[in-house]
C-alpha cells in the first residue's frame, strides 16, 4: 500500500498548501478567506523557556501572524490571559510555581475566558499528563521540540475553529437582540391597545380621558413607595387604566345622568365592576375549549400564557371600589382580602376624582381632597396604603398638574 496515504507528523502538507484537486472553486475561497481571517488574530505563547518563545514565535511569523504576547512567567499568565483576551493559547505544562495545568484550569473555569483554545507544549509523553490537560479543556498538543508544519497547521485549526465560535455566538447575540426588539414592540403595541381601550370608556363617561392615565401613574408611585417589585410597578400603572372599562356596559341614562342617582340606578351603577372584570378576565375554560376546536390542531391554552396585564387589570376593575372596612362593592371584601392593586387604585382613583372638575362639579382644593381622604383612613382606605400615598404626594400632584384635562 503507498505509505502517502498514511499522513503522519512527518509528511503534513506544508504550510499554506491548497486543496486538492478535487476541491471546489467555492470550498477553496472560503478555506482562504477563513485562513486569511486568523492572520490578524491574537496570539499567546506561555513558556518558561525564552527560546522555546523565541522558535514558536519565528514559525508563526513566518506564516504571515503578527499579533503576539508572550509571556516567560506563569505565575502572572491567568492575568495576562485576561488582560490580553488572546484568540489562542500556545501553553507549556512543565513550569515553575504555577504549571500549565493549573493555568489551563482557572482560565477553563471562567466563563469569560472559556472559549479561548489552548495548545498545549509540552517534552513530556506522559499519557497521564495528556489526559489530564485535555479533561481541563485542552485543544490540542504539540510535541517539543516543535515542528514548524504541525505547528502552523494546529495553530490555524485552532483560530479556525475559534473564528467559527465567534461568527456563531455573534449570530446569536443579533437573534436575542432582534428578539428584545420585536417583544419590546409588542409590549409598546399592547400598552397602546390598552390605553386607547381605557381612554374610550372614559371619554363615554366624562369627556376626558386623561383621568385613567393620571391614576395610573399615581398607582405606580404609590407602588413604588410601598417597595412592591418593579415589574408590578410598571404593570399596575397600565392596568389601573381600565379600572372602569365596565362602564361602557353602563345604559346612558344612568351612566351620563346629570342629576343624582336613585337607590336602583346606583345599584346598576354597581355592576360596572364585574363587567369591567368579565371583559379582562382571561379566557374561561369553556372559551379555551372552543378556541381549540377552532384551531384545529392545536392544543388547550396553557395558563402560564394566559396575559397576566389583563389578569391584574381585571382585579383591579372588580375591587377597585372595596372599602377597607367590608362595607364596600361589588364582594364586600375587607382588609387584605382586597388585593393590593385594588387597595393602592381605590386611593388613586377617590383623590383624581375629588380634585377634578367636570361639567357638573368644580373639583376641590388639593387641601380639602386630602383631608377627606385622610377622614377615610382605616374605613374606606388601607392605612399602609394611604401612609405611601401621602408620603409621594409632592410627585403625584405634580403629575396630575402635568396632566390636566382640558374642559
Amino acid at each position: 500500500m503507498n505509505q502517502s496515504t498514511h499522513p503522519g507528523p512527518a509528511n503534513l502538507a506544508p504550510a499554506g498548501f491548497s486543496p486538492g484537486p478535487t476541491a471546489t472553486p467555492e470550498i477553496r475561497s472560503r478555506l482562504e478567506r477563513s485562513r486569511a481571517a486568523t492572520r490578524n488574530c491574537k496570539l499567546m505563547i506561555i513558556d518558561d523557556e525564552d527560546l522555546v518563545i523565541s522558535v514558536v514565535r519565528r514559525f508563526l511569523q513566518s506564516e504571515g501572524f503578527v499579533n503576539f504576547q508572550t509571556l516567560n512567567d506563569s505565575v502572572k499568565a491567568v492575568e495576562m490571559i485576561r488582560q490580553y483576551r488572546p484568540d489562542a493559547v500556545l501553553l507549556d505544562i512543565s513550569m515553575p510555581m504555577v504549571s500549565g495545568l493549573e493555568v489551563l484550569d482557572i482560565c477553563k473555569c471562567d466563563p469569560a475566558l472559556e472559549q479561548i483554545p489552548f495548545i498545549i507544549l509540552s517534552a513530556s509523553q506522559d499519557k497521564a499528563t495528556q489526559k489530564a490537560a485535555l479533561e481541563l479543556g485542552a485543544l490540542d498538543f504539540i510535541p517539543k521540540p516543535v515542528d514548524k508544519t504541525e505547528l502552523i497547521l494546529r495553530v490555524q485549526n485552532a483560530l479556525m475553529l475559534k473564528h467559527h465560535f465567534d461568527t456563531l455566538s455573534n449570530h446569536a447575540r443579533g437573534l436575542e437582540q432582534d428578539v428584545e426588539e420585536r417583544t419590546r414592540q409588542l409590549e409598546r403595541s399592547r400598552e397602546q391597545i390598552l390605553q386607547c381601550l381605557a381612554r374610550a370608556a372614559e371619554y363615554r363617561d366624562n369627556e376626558t380621558g386623561r383621568h385613567v392615565v393620571r391614576v395610573g401613574k399615581y398607582c405606580r408611585a404609590i407602588a413604588e413607595q410601598l417597595k412592591l417589585p418593579a415589574q408590578f410597578c410598571k404593570q399596575i400603572e397600565l392596568a389601573a387604566q381600565l379600572h372602569d372599562l365596565g362602564k361602557i356596559g353602563i345604559p346612558d341614562s344612568i351612566l351620563l345622568s346629570p342629576d343624582r342617582l336613585t337607590p336602583e340606578q346606583f345599584e346598576v351603577m354597581k355592576k360596572h365592576c364585574e363587567i369591567g372584570r368579565a371583559i379582562l378576565n382571561p379566557f374561561a375554560a369553556e372559551e379555551i375549549e372552543l378556541l381549540r376546536r377552532y384551531q384545529a390542531g392545536q392544543t388547550d391554552l396553557p395558563a402560564s400564557l394566559r396575559a397576566p396585564m389583563l389578569s391584574l387589570a381585571a382585579r383591579i376593575a372588580q375591587t377597585h371600589h372595596e372599602k377597607f372596612d367590608g362595607t364596600g362593592y361589588p364582594l364586600g371584601l375587607k382588609g387584605e382580602q382586597i388585593p393590593i392593586e385594588g387597595r393602592i387604585t381605590a386611593v388613586a382613583d377617590v383623590y383624581d376624582a375629588l380634585c377634578s372638575s367636570r361639567p357638573y362639579k368644580e373639583g376641590f382644593a388639593v387641601e380639602k381632597s386630602l383631608e377627606i381622604i385622610l377622614a377615610d383612613r382605616g374605613k374606606r382606605f388601607d392605612p399602609v396604603v394611604l401612609d405611601a400615598f401621602f408620603e409621594k404626594i409632592s410627585k403625584i400632584e405634580n403629575i396630575r398638574k402635568s396632566l390636566q384635562d382640558e374642559i
